[in-house]
């Protein structure tokens, strides 16, 4: 058991920087992170607000987890609030990064879309 425990903590040691997780961001440029997620989130939550309404009618549940809100409901605002605002934060961050880091940011993530 000994000898497990000792390769687990070898595996969890940082093995030395290499690549952009390693750098840290400025406190300019890490305000201005903060301050875009917001705003992004912000908006996200105002348009979704906006779509539930128009579709189901109603307004969307301001505490899903009270027993009078029916499953359904509470379990389908929970998931598209999560999904959109975190989608929209993540979004924004990204661009944000990428317009303080210029060009060189976006050619060394090919992936992206």
């Amino acid at each position: 058991m000994s000898r497990m425990q000792g390769s687990v903590s070898q595996q969890t040691e940082p093995t030395g920087g290499s690549g952009m997780a390693d750098r840290k961001p400025d406190l300019g440029t890490r305000l201005t992170s903060a301050a875009v997620a917001m705003v992004a989130a912000f908006v996200a939550r105002k348009m979704i607000t906006f779509a539930w309404t128009r579709i189901t009618g109603k307004q969307p549940p301001t505490h899903p987890e009270d027993p009078q809100v029916a499953l359904g409901e509470a379990l389908g605002w929970s998931t598209l609030t999560g999904v959109t605002v975190e989608a929209a934060r993540l979004l924004a961050t990204r661009a944000a990064a990428r317009r303080a880091h210029g060009p060189a940011c976006e050619s060394s993530s090919g992936a992206d879309g």
